[in-house]
């Protein structure tokens, strides 16, 4: 039986609060709100130990996000958060230079 990804606010609640504030500020409402349901599907797949960043839906390793894809960047107080955005649904989570996400 396969088990849905667990919900990125269970598991690092801080960050989905500071990402909807940060998408609030930058006047992004409707994302704001979907970031309170973005799951955790996996691991950004890079080695650097800076990255603790991951994907929030399937996606082909080695493809481009294509038609309906922005990038959101974000002003955190440190380090860089970005999102990549397709039609409306976050799909990857961009986290860099952060200290270690605590786990709940």
């Amino acid at each position: 039986m396969d088990r849905e990804p667990p919900l990125v606010r269970e598991v690092h609640p801080e960050l989905v609060a500071e990402l909807a504030a940060l998408l609030e500020a930058e006047g992004e409402r409707d994302l704001a709100i979907v970031a309170h349901d973005i799951r955790l599907v996996r691991a950004c797949e890079c080695v650097d130990d800076f990255c603790q960043s991951f994907y929030t839906a399937d996606h082909p390793r080695g493809t481009k996000f294509g038609e309906g894809h922005r990038t959101v960047a974000l002003l955190p107080e440190v380090g860089m958060l970005n999102l990549d955005v397709v039609f409306g649904r976050i799909v990857y989570v961009e986290v860099l230079g952060r200290p270690p996400l605590r786990t709940r």
